[in-house]
């Protein structure tokens, strides 16, 4: 697309008439093909702007019921509590009827009002069913008031009430007055006394003034007897037993299947235990008796632990998941197309975890037949074990007969047991395929690219996505896109009819949410990491798309499946890396590259280097590199830079990105600097050192200087190693040796030594000889830790280049970590050599402390004990805290705390700096105080300087004394000396329950914990007991008591918006005995969310009472758009679930415009999503610091009122300054807009007459004076400007307004006109001589036609008798079968022989069609077998290679004429009339069959030809006075304007009996004087050597003229007439070529090149393809003609002829014997059998079966119409371009459409009903028995023998070969009719 069309397709508004023009001048752009401008043209048109919207939802007002769908409209019904709801498919309301409440009372009988009903009430109407009943456009609705009645009202207004009546009785109640009681129905069809009722099915629970009907049938009118809404089904056990209740049926779901209805529910056994399991039962639509009802058990999970169905789903598996059921072995062969019930379910006494489980429906017969055959003939036992069970009754009724009775009563009878159920043993078992926490309550199933996507919801709102058909199991990959409100999803759940949304349903809410968001995805990473089965990567586009979406897809590559977790990945590169001085190409490899095509282009990107093209060979790309000019620098620290690349098709879709790495052999060495050499050669790059010049370089072999080391050679480095010593003390000088290796380059040169701790001193190093150097050492200062690593570095002297240096000593510091002396000595002496400087009262290395001061640790130093205070009994841990405390814990030899032994816990122990002992009771008596005195080894003591207390604690009192039984009171205990001993050695309890403790001081603070479960509550006081260590107990009696928890009964408001800050007020009671209240918000934390840690949110309390809590609103943070949130109140240790509340979206505010408004006006701020969870009260706004009151406030707009009296400061004297109007929503401030007010002055009115009247007339004056002047000026310069601009755009501009009021006009009703007159169908006899034999080669004349046979009459006899005998001979279908297999083996008999033979043969045996057919099938299997054989299934039937192919063709059209007929006859004439209406209505070139309005691009004309319509006066000659009025156009030329004289004058007429053009002529009579018209006379006007035709505006024939229609009694060419000289006539023809509209452009150009001009219509002569414009016109006109036709085609709802669902099984049963025939192959040859062969054909051919006349330019636009259809057709996506076909362009919006129409065509008929052997037969019968008599049988049977008689000996030699037709002479008899048929003699 050009690049300035993204700008100009969305335009609104004022924008719309510049970006019109600039679309325009894009248009004329010289540089832009044809094609493009024609594409430009149709794109335009045809697409309109997409707008981001949110996903549709409708919110009820009262809780949602039920739920149903249209899918003819795909409008939605709700039926709610006292409402329902009409919806369109977006969930626009379009209708609300109320339904309640109701006057009723539960025990009363309706109708109420005339009823002896005592104080009946106002009562909810809860909707219990809801169905739709397509047969007469009605809904049924039932409800539960009076007793469960029902109503039918219209589908397209609810509110029309169709149907209703509350005084029929009992017989009418439907449903259950009881809200807990299911309800579930479907829709069938009864025979009852030969009449065909429509009704529909009703399961029902029981409820306790219901109805005991199980399954009841209703009727939906009034027929004899019965009255609308009847059980028309009485004779029942199951329905006539009162005593179901005990079973507690609770329906769940219905459905219909292969002539069988079934329902889905839990019960119980009907014993005492209740516990529910799940059955689904069985009945035959047929079943007026309920003979054959039939419960079956279903088991879910491990020992049926998923034992309660909640909701169900019927649907087809898709190939994938049939796939994996048929390979696990538990489900038997399961198909893609079979039926599936999907089911989840839970525990009964636990619905905290929930299972999916699924039952092939071909399972649950196979399992039901064996059920009814046991009790059918095996007195109910399977394998000898009972196996039945009969529900509902007490006895036992199963019987002994014969096995057959199974299938004889397959619907059961009066005579057998009935109803039956399966035995617990004997229940259908299926694994639990998923399971998942919580209770799920919806499934839904939908299948794409063969695989198995269910939807689940939740009893909290969510929906989840599960793969079923994931491998290795089924995987839950996402949840559903919207907010979850906390209520449980309905049970319909259900998708919309494109199965591209899902309707989610919860308890007031409906939604309509995509099922899939790929496009939200932009890279490939992304949509992958979705998981979605719906989603791919479409690589050559750069998009995330569904498959149909990607054009691509089908290519190797082209769309990477999401589950499958791949992109295109670069692998590897060659070479892998390079030098970045160098440059050449790499080769890319990429194993998943697309099939790249001759017309994509690759390229590649090396960062902001961009290759011109790249070639790509398999999966290998080859690129160039960039120039090492364009590489980027090296990084700091770095040896290489790794450059971005990316391979690019198409020039901006990018396939794949890697990094390439250019490597610096250069900068190898400042990765290790001291090591330059090492660092060169050991890169992974291949570098090499030069010693001489002290370079690391790119390696090269070719270099032979001896000072090189290569790559991998480290040891021939120069270098220093081997330290000693390696450890170094700080402080001290130490002489480090080391050894020198390989230092001959470097040999006589001098080195200096350093480290960075040397303070960038460095130091010279002495030789020692031979390899060994010396280093006299360094002081080194280094206190940051105890140890650190120092790496020297070594320079030449002289160059001061560094040499590798491996010189790595340890550093050490005695001092640090060593603080007294027993630290010090504590440390390992051989390896530091560290002593205690008494001196310096530090550890230090030995050599730094002379040797005297290496004296004995001194006393240990006590400088803290903790507590400092312990209780009398003793039996509390002390920690005493110093210095030199001893280096080994047996260093302590005695501890004393105030004189008081203390016993020393060893396992405390800490070397010198701690020692904790447990003390022991005060000794009575002794002193209460004391210090503490520790005796370590050698007899050294230490005493403290503070001392330790003995102390009584007491506590007396507690407060508070009450708090709930959840725990989580704080209690504060107060008394004298309570901070005795520490907090650890506290333990405290309130009775029996543990109080944790919070502080520790003058006060103890305690939390309490929960109160023991099954104590009484309020609980009596209890003491709290303190405990100090373990000997000391204190005890606070009657201190405490225990209360119930508080009650919280509601919150209000239920919702805030994230940014939180809204109050919300907590109802209930008991909240007083709280002391910490607040509330906590935790966002999901799946397997979807994009956090690691899950997130909380708390907000306090703001103010709190006994009965009320109010909090804000905590603020939120959503991660992603389907993140849900929970909110909890934490009441002390309670803890409450907040449910319903629902976090929301912020509201979005329009910007405000800054406009001057008065002081005391309202303002108006516009938005969305105001209301959702804000109320005007609540809501703050200000304009600048002024508070405005928020009056009101609605979803988009709110109403801001000032305050009653405020001033605003004015600037400038007559305005204020901009205020900010802010709006603030809780937590959160929108700034919308800036206000300024106006000023109100109060002046005295003598002041404004002088000062402002006066200057005014002064002002005015000049001012008119100026502005004369200057608007004459400014007339003239905009009338010059105005008249350019004119001349510049009145071509375009009138252009663009005629084809758009031709596309508005043409919008007339066409219906009237189509349908003036009968539909000329041909009889049966025209139609088939036209299909089979019009196109031959004779054509009209085809002997098969005219029936004509040259034979002498002699021998008429004769040769009747001997083709009757090869009739005869002809219906042996060895002798057929060898006949027309002999045929087709010979080279010369061709396709059109073949085409030609097959239409005889179905002549000949027209008269025993069930015959032909049967030879069909033979030589179509053969076919079948020859190209499944040669691998090649799909080309079957695409050609009529063979005679079996074009006997198809025929048998599909004699099948389909009754059709036609019926059904497709007239929306196809009416296309056929409409289209030609709309050719006809503009001027259609004679000459080059071109026309203004056409579907065919090729067959439009070009030029923009001026005509006018005429309205003709024809008076027919001889036919009487009547005068007809014909419109004409003045362009049309004389035969063109007598076709449609005759068209209208003759239109009651077919168009085979009317007068041809050139059998008539046309007379215009202007005056006294009549003139005969024609196209070519000598007034012909003549332009150089061409003459244009005659046409009404030559002759200048007015409006409203009147011609005479005449008949001529020879015929003669129309430009023939009035031409007296035949000689001159012939030299008109002769000399002239003739053009009508249009001549060819060389010989304008000829004329131009002669003339210098031409005139300036031609000069103007526009771009041809800004006409394409009219293709839509005659396609939006003509749309509904062309869906309506396809629609009578391709609707498998209404009437599908017996012979395609016949033939169509054919192909599938044979599909399934062959291995590699799939899906698509059985689509292809359904195409080619039905669209293909029979549709297209009439569609192209319209005359073939109506009596029509059809022209060139006709078939060129039903030539499109066809090509559509067949596209459609196809299962291959269509790829659009701009050098797309134009008619492929103009029908690409509906393309997917039609095709939907197909698929849903195929399946509906796959689904129906089987058509038998039998009724094909009799129906082909009855063909062969009307129509038969009409066809030419014997001209047939005389031809066939021609082609006998042809290949007569082939055809004796096949037959003698053939022990079959030996056996039945058929050699003798063909030779027998030979010799008639000859007039030969013969032997015989």
């Amino acid at each position: 697309m050009h690049p300035s069309v993204g700008s100009i397709f969305c335009f609104k508004g004022e924008e719309s008439s510049f970006r019109l023009r600039a679309f325009v001048q894009l248009l004329f752009n010289q540089d832009m093909s044809s094609v493009t401008r024609a594409s430009l043209l149709l794109l335009w048109l045809s697409f309109a702007c997409c707008q981001e919207a949110e996903f549709p939802e409708f919110t009820s007002e009262t809780p949602i019921n039920n739920v149903v769908q249209d899918p003819r409209t795909g409008r939605v019904y709700v039926g709610a509590v006292n409402a329902i709801y009409q919806l369109d498919d977006a969930l626009t309301k379009e209708q609300k009827a109320e339904t309640g409440p109701k006057k009723d009372r539960r025990t009363c009988t309706p109708p109420i009002n005339g009823s002896p009903c005592r104080d009946p009430v106002d009562t909810n109407n809860t909707n219990k069913l809801l169905l739709v009943n397509p047969s007469n456009n009605s809904l049924i609705v039932c409800g539960s008031v009076y007793r469960g009645i029902c109503s039918l009202v219209h589908l397209s207004n609810i509110n029309q009430l169709l149907y209703y009546s509350d005084s029929k009785g009992e017989r009418t109640y439907v449903a259950s007055i009881e809200d807990g009681v299911s309800v579930v129905g479907v829709m069938s069809h009864l025979f009852i006394a030969g009449n065909n009722f429509t009704v529909f099915l009703v399961g029902k629970g029981y409820g306790s003034l219901d109805s005991s009907k199980l399954i009841s049938t209703r009727i939906l009118q009034n027929y004899g007897e019965w009255v609308a809404f009847e059980s028309v089904v009485e004779a029942s056990t199951l329905q006539a037993r009162a005593f179901v209740h005990k079973y507690l049926h609770d329906f769940r779901y219905t459905f219909k299947d292969q002539g069988f209805v079934y329902f889905l529910f839990s019960r119980t056994m009907g014993g005492t235990d209740n516990k529910n399991f799940t059955f689904i039962s069985r009945l035959c639509e047929e079943d007026a008796n309920y003979y054959s009802y039939t419960e079956l058990q279903l088991n879910c999970g491990p020992d049926n632990r998923f034992n309660k169905v909640q909701a169900a789903y019927v649907a087809s598996p898709g190939k994938e998941l049939a796939r994996s059921l048929s390979e696990s072995g538990s489900y038997g062969n399961v198909l893609s197309w079979d039926k599936v019930l999907f089911v989840v379910a839970s525990p009964d006494e636990d619905e905290t975890e929930s299972a999916l489980c699924l039952y092939p429906l071909n399972n649950i017969n196979k399992r039901i037949v064996e059920i009814i055959g046991a009790c059918y003939s095996s007195s109910g036992k399977i394998i000898g074990k009972p196996a039945v069970d009969i529900p509902y009754l007490p006895d036992d009724l199963c019987i002994t007969r014969d096995k057959d009775i199974v299938t004889q009563y397959k619907c059961g009878a009066d005579f057998l047991p009935s109803p039956l159920a399966s035995k617990p043993a004997f229940a259908l078992k299926a694994e639990a395929i998923y399971t998942r926490k919580g209770q799920l309550t919806a499934v839904a199933i939908a299948v794409e690219h063969d695989h198995t996507i269910a939807f689940l919801g939740n009893s909290v709102g969510e929906v989840f996505k599960l793969h079923v058909s994931g491998y290795p199991y089924p995987e839950v990959y996402n949840r559903g896109p919207g907010d979850t409100t906390g209520d449980a999803v309905n049970k319909n759940l259900f998708f919309d009819t494109s199965l591209s949304h899902l309707y989610i349903t919860t308890k007031k809410k409906i939604t309509k949410v995509p099922v899939q968001a790929c496009d939200l995805k932009k890279d490939c990473q992304s949509c992958v990491g979705l998981r979605d089965p719906y989603c791919g990567w479409c690589v050559l586009e750069g998009r995330c798309t569904r498959r149909s979406d990607c054009r691509r897809a089908e290519e190797k590559n082209g769309w990477l499946w999401s589950p499958k977790q791949q992109c295109v990945k670069i692998v590897s590169f060659h070479p892998p890396n390079l030098s970045c001085r160098k440059t050449q190409q790499v080769d890319i490899n990429i194993p998943s590259l697309p099939s790249i095509g001759h017309a994509d282009r690759l390229h590649c990107s090396f960062g902001s280097f961009v290759e011109g093209s790249a070639a790509v060979s398999g999966s290998m790309v080859t690129c160039s590199l960039p120039e090492p000019n364009a590489i980027p620098p090296t990084p700091e620290q770095q040896d290489f830079v790794a450059v971005p690349v990316k391979v690019f098709v198409n020039s901006t879709v990018e396939v794949a990105s890697s990094e390439y790495k250019f490597y610096n052999c250069a900068a190898t060495i400042h990765k290790a600097k001291n090591t330059p050499c090492l660092s060169c050669v050991s890169s992974v790059w291949g570098c090499q050192w030069n010693t001489r010049d002290h370079t690391c370089s790119d390696m090269n072999d070719q270099d032979t200087d001896p000072n090189i080391i290569r790559h991998k050679q480290g040891a021939n480095c120069p270098r220093f190693e081997n330290p000693d010593p390696i450890l170094i003390p700080v402080g001290y000088k130490t002489q480090i040796s080391f050894e020198g290796i390989k230092l001959d380059p470097y040999k006589n040169h001098e080195f200096t030594i350093g480290t960075d701790l040397m303070t960038h001193t460095e130091e010279e190093v002495k030789w020692e000889g031979g390899p060994f150097y010396l280093f006299s050492g360094y002081e080194f200062s280094y206190d940051k830790a105890h140890e650190t690593s120092v790496l020297f570095h070594v320079k030449d002297k002289y160059s001061g280049r560094k040499i590798d240096s491996l010189l790595n000593v340890t550093l050490y510091n005695c001092s640090r970590g060593r603080e007294d002396c027993s630290l010090c000595r504590n440390a390992d002496q051989s390896k530091y050599q560290c002593v205690w400087c008494v001196a310096k009262q530090t550890c230090v290395y030995k050599e730094l402390c002379s040797p005297d001061e290496s004296l004995p640790c001194p006393n240990p130093k006590i400088t803290e004990i903790i507590p400092q205070y312990g209780p009398l009994e003793g039996g509390i841990a002390v920690t005493i805290k110093g210095s030199n405390l001893g280096i080994h814990k047996e260093d302590i030899k005695n501890i004393t705390v105030a004189r008081v032994p203390c016993v020393h816990l060893d396992q405390h122990y800490s070397v010198s700096t701690s020692v904790v002992c447990e003390i022991g009771p005060l000794v009575p008596g002794s002193p209460v105080s004391g210090e503490v005195e520790v005796l370590v080894e050698g007899g050294k003591k230490g005493t403290s300087s503070v001392t330790f207390t003995y102390r009584d604690p007491k506590p007396t009192q507690v407060v508070p004394q009450q708090g709930p039984k959840a725990g989580g009171t704080v209690i504060t205990i107060m008394g004298h000396d309570l901070n005795t001993a520490s907090k650890e050695a506290l333990q405290i309890t309130v009775g029996a329950v543990p109080c944790e403790v919070e502080t520790f001081g003058t006060n103890i603070t305690c939390k309490t914990g929960s109160y023991l479960a099954g104590e009484k509550v309020p609980s009596s006081l209890l003491p709290v007991t303190v405990k100090y260590g373990k000997l000391t107990t204190k005890q606070v009696p009657q201190a405490f008591q225990f209360l119930e928890d508080p009650v919280v009964s509601d919150h209000q408001p239920r919702k805030s918006f994230v940014s939180g800050g809204r109050r919300i007020r907590v109802t209930g009671s008991g909240f007083s005995l709280i002391q910490k209240a607040f509330i906590r918000v935790n966002a999901s934390l799946d397997e979807f969310s994009q956090v690691s840690s899950p997130m909380e949110f708390q907000q306090p309390a703001v103010s709190k009472n006994d009965s009320t809590l109010v909090f804000l609103s905590p603020q939120v943070k959503k991660s992603d758009g389907s993140q849900s949130f929970s909110t909890f109140l934490h009441l002390d240790k309670m803890v409450v679930k907040l449910q319903p509340f629902d976090y929301l979206p912020d509201p979005t505010f329009d910007s405000f415009p800054n406009k001057m408004i008065n002081a005391n006006s309202t303002i108006k701020v516009t938005g969305r999503g105001f209301s959702k969870a804000m109320t005007a009260d609540e809501a703050k706004a200000f304009v600048g610091d002024v508070s405005y009151s928020v009056n009101t406030l609605e979803d988009d707009k709110l109403y801001l009122e000032p305050p009653s009296h405020h001033s605003v400061r004015m600037t400038s004297g007559s305005t204020s300054e901009p205020l900010p109007l802010k709006i603030k929503f809780g937590n959160r401030e929108w700034v919308v807009g800036n206000v300024v007010y106006e000023s109100k002055y109060e002046v005295p009115l003598a002041i404004i007459i002088p000062a402002v009247i006066i200057p005014m007339l002064l002002i005015i004056a000049t001012s008119a004076y100026c502005y004369r002047r200057k608007s004459q000026q400014a007339e003239r310069e905009y009338e010059k400007v105005r008249h350019q601009l004119e001349n510049l755009e009145e071509s375009v501009r009138d252009r663009c307004k005629k084809e758009f009021t031709d596309l508005m006009i043409e919008m007339e009703d066409h219906t009237n006109e189509v349908g003036e007159g009968r539909i000329p169908f041909l009889d049966y006899k025209t139609y088939t001589d036209r299909v089979f034999f019009l196109p031959s080669k004779d054509g009209a004349n085809d002997v098969m036609i005219t029936g004509k046979l040259d034979i002498p009459e002699a021998r008429k006899a004769v040769v009747a008798q001997a083709l009757n005998q090869f009739s005869n001979l002809l219906n042996s279908k060895t002798f057929l079968i060898n006949f027309i297999r002999t045929l087709e083996s010979r080279p010369d008999f061709n396709a059109r022989a073949k085409v030609y033979f097959a239409s005889l043969l179905t002549v000949a045996l027209h008269g025993k069609l069930e015959y032909y057919t049967d030879i069909m099938r033979t030589l179509l299997l053969g076919l079948m077998e020859s190209y499944v054989d040669s691998k090649n299934p799909k080309l079957m039937l695409r050609r009529s290679e063979t005679v079996v192919e074009r006997m198809l063709c025929n048998w599909m059209s004699i099948c389909l004429y009754q059709f036609l007929k019926d059904t497709a006859g007239e929306p196809l004439y009416k296309l056929f009339r409409g289209l030609k209406h709309q050719i006809e209505k503009g001027p259609v070139d004679a000459m080059v069959k071109k026309a203004k309005y056409t579907l065919n691009d090729t067959g439009l004309l070009g030029d923009d030809v001026e005509y006018s319509v005429l309205t003709l006066q024809v008076l027919v000659h001889g036919e009487g006075p009547d005068i007809t009025p014909v419109k004409v156009l003045n362009c049309d030329t004389i035969s063109q304007v007598k076709e449609k004289v005759i068209e209208q004058v003759y239109r009651n007429t077919p168009y085979s009996h009317r007068p041809k053009v050139d059998s008539v002529t046309l007379e215009w009579r202007p005056g006294s004087t009549g003139q005969i018209l024609s196209d070519l006379d000598v007034t012909s006007v003549k332009e150089g050597r061409w003459r244009r035709m005659n046409t009404l505006a030559h002759y200048n024939v007015r409006d409203n003229a009147t011609l005479v229609l005449s008949r001529v009694l020879h015929t003669q060419q129309s430009f023939d007439q009035n031409q007296d000289n035949h000689e001159e006539r012939n030299a008109l023809l002769d000399e002239d070529k003739v053009f009508h509209l249009v001549r060819p452009m060389d010989e304008l150009d000829e004329i131009k090149s002669k003339r210098g001009s031409i005139k300036e219509k031609s000069m103007t002569k526009a771009i041809t393809e800004i006409y394409l414009t009219r293709l839509l016109s005659v396609k939006g006109t003509l749309q509904q003609f062309v869906d309506n036709f396809f629609r009578s085609v391709l609707c498998s709802g209404a009437v599908v002829p017996p012979a395609v669902k016949y033939f169509f099984d054919f192909l599938d049963e044979q599909a399934l014997k062959h291995d590699n025939v799939d899906e698509e192959t059985i689509h292809i040859w359904k195409t080619n059998s039905l669209p293909l062969r029979f549709w297209v054909n009439i569609l192209k051919n319209p005359h073939f079966i109506f009596d029509v006349h059809t022209t060139e330019v006709m078939d060129a636009s039903l030539s499109v119409i066809a090509q559509t259809f067949m596209d459609a057709c196809t299962k291959t996506e269509h790829k659009l371009s701009r050098d797309s076909p134009s008619n492929k362009l103009l029908y690409a919006k509906e393309i997917s459409t039609y095709k939907k129409m197909v698929d849903d065509y195929y399946k509906g008929i796959r689904q129906m009903v089987s058509v038998s052997d039998q009724d094909m037969n009799t129906h082909l019968a009855e063909i062969s028995r009307t129509h038969t008599e009409q066809l030419n049988t014997q001209v047939a049977l005389h031809q066939l023998y021609q082609y006998a008689s042809k290949y007569y000996d082939g055809i004796i030699m096949s037959l003698d070969e053939d022990p079959a037709a030996q056996s039945k002479q058929l050699t003798l008899r063909l030779q027998q009719i030979a010799a008639a048929l000859e007039n030969k003699v013969t032997d015989l």
